[in-house]
């Protein structure tokens, strides 16, 4: 029956690996199988399953996800074959789609607007705000000149804390404030090196109080919430567009003449600006082509869709994150998104696919690589859009999908070829499919 499922395990971190992996498989009617089966997914050479071992805690196995190719995208005129780690069967298949399509329209278009990135000390102070504001010119002096050892390196790089600035929030939560600390990390995602300068600020904002003699006592003590960066970077951001005449678009729809296709297009579009409903899924669009990249390159992808979704929710109703612009004949598609990604440190030189994924990108900077992720975001967009514009999301995707189905019902591959030029001019579906197997194996 397999181990009861309310005992409390204690001391599982402690365990070794082999003894977590039967202890994991106590928990299944087949304990044996399960064992050869988690194993059968662990790196050949040891030293590389050590490596990806210790990349997370209480690792039993590796999870493999599929790692494909996105071809022919050019972005500001470089032609860049974009690595792609995702599950879902179309993401890839769109995304290239999209890249062939806009490579013979000029490309993508891409520039970096800003890569700020900010981080902030929270805490309780009881004294007056002007006082806190008054000191705030010898404070600031005192914070750089505490953690010059911390950014020493990053300023050698050309990096390091731009601005450090007083919220008041005292209106919010009583005698509450906050130091906004805003920071340059290059071409690292600099998370680490923003929560050590942020610790370090901590302590020095507390010695600092403690040394002001001349306020009373209780204004000489703060209590420290916390100390930690944002994954909110407004300021981080990147602009792609894709742009052409309306006329080039002539062939879209076979029912539709370019401008016609482009004003249906653009009121999907719209829809995503005031409907959040069809904002969530189509935003989800194009984290499908973003995160897709940030997994292959070893960067924080669920730091960068929080970004990302709280950028859409600004305004104060959570939107689209991409545009269109029709104008003097001219179709421009332009998505504006926050992307906090580095291309040192981390998994990005640890994971030898992570390192591989930037090589075969030419070992960009930070700002090419959140050029080419948003490149994917705007691809990915473009493609959903088009076919719901068009012959419906279904057709392409369930065709993507076709394999998964096909899997499920454990088809040979002799079986797999025929239902591919079977489904090549009839509808898929997992009734369909599963129908036609049947019929075969008749």
């Amino acid at each position: 029956m397999g181990r009861k499922r309310d005992i409390i395990i204690k001391g599982f971190s402690k365990l070794l690996k082999e003894d977590k992996l039967k202890l994991v498989a106590e928990y299944f009617e087949n304990p044996g199988e399960v064992i050869e089966l988690l194993k059968s997914f662990w790196h050949s050479d040891e030293s590389q399953q050590k490596l990806f071992d210790e990349f997370s805690e209480n690792t039993i196995t590796n999870f493999i996800i599929p790692y494909g190719i996105a071809p022919n995208v050019i972005i500001n005129g470089r032609n860049y074959l974009v690595p792609m780690v995702i599950e879902e069967s179309s993401v890839v298949a769109a995304a290239s789609a999209a890249a062939k399509f806009w490579s013979e329209r000029g490309g993508f278009k891409s520039e970096v607007v800003s890569t700020k990135k900010i981080g902030q000390v929270h805490f309780i102070w009881k004294g007056a705000t002007t006082v806190l504001t008054g000191l705030m010119p010898a404070l600031k002096e005192r914070l750089r000149s505490d953690s010059a050892h911390i950014t020493a390196n990053m300023e050698k790089r050309g990096g390091g804390i731009i601005d450090i600035s007083l919220v008041d929030m005292t209106d919010r939560i009583d005698h509450y404030y906050q130091l906004m600390v805003s920071f340059e990390t290059r071409d690292s995602m600099g998370a680490n090196f923003i929560n050590s300068v942020l610790e370090e600020f901590a302590q020095s904002l507390k010695v600092f109080l403690s040394e002001q003699i001349h306020l009373d006592l209780e204004s000489r003590q703060c209590e420290i919430i916390m100390a930690i960066l944002s994954n909110f970077t407004p300021e981080c951001l990147v602009r792609t567009w894709v742009e052409c005449p309306l006329e080039q678009l002539d062939n879209v729809d076979e029912k539709l003449d370019g401008e016609a296709f482009a004003r249906k297009f653009e009121t999907a579009v719209r829809i995503a600006e005031v409907d959040v409903y069809r904002a969530t899924t189509h935003n989800k669009g194009i984290y499908n082509g973003i995160d897709a990249v940030a997994i292959a390159t070893g960067n924080d992808f669920r730091a960068i869709e929080a970004a990302g979704h709280a950028y859409a929710a600004s305004g104060g109703q959570y939107k689209s994150l991409s545009h269109v612009e029709i104008s003097d004949g001219m179709f421009r598609f332009v998505l504006e998104v926050p992307l906090a990604m580095g291309t040192v440190g981390g998994l990005t030189s640890l994971h030898p696919l992570a390192k591989q994924s930037l090589e075969l990108l030419g070992n960009p900077t930070a700002p090419e690589l959140m050029m080419i992720a948003s490149a994917m975001g705007l691809a990915n967009n473009f493609s959903a859009v088009k076919s719901l514009t068009t012959k419906g999301i279904q057709a392409g995707h369930m065709k993507m999908h076709l394999f998964n189905i096909l899997n499920h019902f454990k088809a040979s591959d002799a079986e797999k070829n025929a239902a591919v030029e079977h489904f090549k001019d009839q509808k898929v579906s997992f009734a369909s499919v599963g129908q036609y197997i049947a019929s075969l194996r008749r």
